[in-house]
């Protein structure tokens, strides 16, 4: 494999993660603490993060662009410490995922320092340009829901934030988001926003779909985005 590590593109990356001051223990969602914390503080190293992903890949892709059917989430341009935060959970048994579980234990990847790596390595894979989105054909609904209910963690264009641990949502496949909204919304995704959870309660369906549909449309800066022919040149074999 050509270890390349994708240009320097990524090596603007490769800075310890920002903790974020503003979450207490009192907010549940977001205690921290662990490996949580110890991965926030670390320098990523890429060459170790490339070593890690070898096995997210297996699932995610090389490119880390998942599956359009959503089975399997686009990770490519995700926030380092939002990454740092779902592995940190998965590993403490705070967050139910029995398929990636095994995978993300110290004994396959590593401790808090390949948690660190291989967060570093996904926030700078682009994005993928073509992800998978629902019927389209409600948008007007959903932007507006949006707008009402969403922007104030989720950002303006779905880009959410690092600083403050909320997800990247733009272009994110729209089954995985339809999965994931329900699972926040019956409690079976132990580590979410309680504000979210208790917000999302009144969405119908009508709304759930428009909404999600809209934020999968949403498209993030074209500086982060790949080709639809790219082809992660860290795995060229």
């Amino acid at each position: 494999m050509k270890r390349t590590i994708i240009t320097a593109a990524i090596m603007a990356l490769a800075l310890p993660a920002v903790a974020d001051e503003t979450h207490t223990p009192a907010d549940g969602w977001n205690e921290g603490g662990g490996e949580q914390d110890e991965a926030l503080g670390l320098e990523p190293d890429l060459e170790n993060g490339l070593y890690v992903y070898e096995i997210c890949s297996a699932c995610h892709g090389v490119n880390g662009w998942g599956l359009v059917d959503g089975t399997f989430p686009q990770i490519a341009g995700q926030h380092p410490n939002v990454t740092i935060k779902q592995l940190a959970d998965i590993r403490a048994l705070n967050r139910d995922n029995p398929t990636m579980y095994p995978f993300a234990l110290p004994s396959e990847i590593g401790g808090s320092q390949s948690i660190a790596d291989v967060a570093a390595y996904m926030a700078a894979l682009p994005m993928n340009p073509e992800p998978g989105y629902g019927e389209g054909d409600d948008l007007e609904h959903g932007a507006k829901l949006y707008a009402e209910n969403c922007v104030e963690c989720h950002k303006a264009n779905g880009e959410g934030s690092n600083e403050e641990f909320y997800p990247r949502i733009q272009g994110q496949h729209y089954e995985y988001l339809v999965r994931q909204y329900q699972w926040i919304k019956e409690g079976k995704r132990r580590n979410a926003n309680p504000e979210m959870v208790e917000q999302i309660q009144w969405f119908t369906e009508r709304d759930t779909k428009a909404v999600l549909d809209y934020v999968s449309r949403m498209n993030p800066d074209p500086a982060m985005v790949g080709d639809p022919d790219w082809s992660n040149p860290d795995f060229d074999w």
